[in-house]
């Protein structure tokens, strides 16, 4: 890399980050406004979920297409398009007259999953493999850090404003200088991949996750057992067996579905569905049991909503700094010990919630240890799952991984809801201790697995980077070498 070109990859791995800090943001602010979005539109409860749901319908829609086209046509071409589709929504949202164009604008937000990926494309592209270790940990600790603080923002923001469709319209405002500093400084990739869009695998596989990711999400209302959520999730599996026969039939498929089950990447993959299982299944869990008073229920710290918050937000933290030290902590151990040790240290939280769930201070050390874990782990998946795909298969490679994160965290949120709901104290709905800790016991069996996986992961086969080994050389098209960014 020349002298001159450090401080563009600098400027441009800036940009990627701040692009990243703010989808973050935007999805994280979402939770807190529902009860608002609710009163605003005069819904119930359960039809006000549908404010946060439908994105993630339409992510896990979105984010196979749009990882495959930009592999196809271009990073930043296809990352351009996304941040165009999500101010879209946002603008949308904040204009809805109705709840229908309200969630209309939602589900045109869902594209802000498909970000990820393709800037993980970018820099692979752009960047040294070193550089682009750290521009991995850095997105990914972004989208962290911007979780954390729309959700913590977005109420105080909301006072400030005095107006539910004023801070949406805030939020908007975020949406669309994104698109605007898009055309400014970030280069298109240069690798593409063969062959062409496989549009009726991009519908067969939205369908699929759709109904899954739906049934799933409404299971709890339909009852577990019941005739509908049974023939939602029978239907799912139809559509996903149908589905990979597709992909196996065609030479150029949405998805490799033969290199995603091989040896060395599929302990890879199988760990994102546990993380994203315990991460984003179990978000509420310890919030929940914070709440709880230990002279009503038994259990529980009895906080109030700041000291909740307080308290709640030490695991992100975590996260944050887990992620942000990836690159620096992989160099000197290498991802593959770098996976097993986050996998352990989930493991270990997990046992420190079940041994110290009686005092605060040790709840909350326990809770910063798989913070911690999550961190390390979101930033040395993706980067290892990257550096043993093929480079033309970048984002799709990412774009698998995130979903198959999302629905960890959406069959995890299940089974979370389900012990919660079963586990309870004499004739009352209120979840027994005994429910935690069958939660915080599953969650520590899963990561145990996870670990299990990273012990017996394969390297990956000639032809394919090895985390921790030198990159292939980077396309034909181009004799520039990585880290000129143009």
């Amino acid at each position: 890399m020349t002298a001159t070109a450090a401080p563009k990859v600098r400027a441009v791995v800036g940009l990627l980050v701040a692009f990243e800090l703010i989808s973050g943001f935007l999805q994280g602010a979402a939770v807190p406004l529902v009860p608002d979005v609710q009163e605003w539109q005069g819904i119930s409860t359960g039809r006000a979920q549908w404010f946060t749901t439908v994105q993630y319908l339409a992510a896990a829609v979105s984010v196979p297409a749009f990882g495959r086209l930009g592999d196809l046509y271009g990073h930043r071409r296809v990352l351009r398009a996304a941040l165009g589709t999500i101010a879209a929504g946002t603008l949308l949202v904040a204009c809805a007259p109705n709840l229908g164009i309200l969630l209309l604008g939602r589900a045109l937000m869902g594209p802000l999953a498909a970000l990820l990926p393709l800037e993980i494309g970018l820099v692979r592209d752009r960047l040294t493999v070193d550089g682009g270790r750290r521009a991995v940990g850095l997105l990914v600790g972004s989208l962290t850090l911007g979780t954390v603080l729309g959700h913590a923002l977005v109420g105080p923001l909301l006072s400030l404003l005095g107006d539910l469709r004023a801070t949406l319209f805030a939020l908007a405002a975020l949406a669309v200088a994104c698109v605007a500093v898009s055309f400014a400084a970030v280069p298109e990739s240069r690798t593409r991949a063969g062959g062409r869009m496989d549009w009726s695998g991009a519908a067969l596989l939205a369908l699929a996750l759709i109904v899954l990711l739906g049934t799933v999400s409404r299971g709890s209302a339909w009852g577990w057992l019941s005739a509908p959520t049974l023939g939602g999730l029978l239907l799912a599996v139809v559509l996903l067996c149908g589905w990979t026969r597709l992909q196996l039939a065609r030479p150029h498929a949405l998805v490799d579905v033969r290199a995603l089950a091989r040896p060395q990447s599929a302990p890879y993959y199988a760990s994102g569905f546990v993380l994203g299982a315990v991460m984003l299944g179990g978000q509420s869990v310890a919030v929940s049991f914070m709440a709880a008073s230990r002279a009503d229920e038994g259990y529980g710290f009895d906080l109030a909503a700041w000291q909740i918050s307080l308290y709640g937000v030490v695991p992100n933290i975590a996260a944050f700094a887990g992620s942000a030290l990836c690159a620096a902590l992989a160099a000197r151990i290498g991802y593959r010990r770098l996976l097993l040790t986050a996998f352990t240290l989930l493991t270990a939280g997990y046992l420190g919630l079940i041994g110290l769930h009686g005092g605060l201070v040790p709840f909350a050390v326990a809770n910063a240890l798989t913070g911690f874990g999550c961190g390390l782990a979101l930033g040395g998946l993706p980067t290892v799952i990257v550096e043993g795909s093929p480079a033309d298969r970048t984002a799709s490679a990412t774009a698998v991984y995130n979903n198959l994160k999302t629905l960890g965290g959406s069959v995890g949120g299940a089974a979370f809801a389900v012990a919660l709901g079963a586990l309870v104290i004499g004739s009352t709905d209120t979840p027994a201790l005994a429910a935690y800790l069958t939660i915080w016991t599953c969650g520590g069996v899963a990561c145990a697995l996870a670990v299990g996986l990273q012990l017996r992961a394969r390297r990956p086969s000639s032809g394919v980077t090895a985390p921790g080994a030198a990159a292939p050389a980077t396309s034909a098209r181009s004799p520039r070498p990585r880290g000129t960014l143009r």
